[in-house]
């Protein structure tokens, strides 16, 4: 039989280890939702780099 103290040591070892990788993920998908931003960004400033060039070129 498992004792108290043992199944509470087991239950805090494992909310810890799920809370960690929850951080982790989270951290990740903030990292990319940043890296989209930063993409889009550029994306949008050569559209309007471009649109300005061909507007002096007319």
């Amino acid at each position: 039989m498992v004792s108290g103290k043992r199944l509470a040591d087991i239950g805090y070892r494992t909310f810890s280890a799920s809370m960690m990788l929850l951080t982790a993920y989270g951290g990740y998908l903030c990292a990319m939702r940043g890296y989209r931003f930063v993409q889009k960004q550029k994306q949008l400033k050569l559209a309007a780099e471009n649109q300005d060039s061909e507007v002096i070129k007319d």
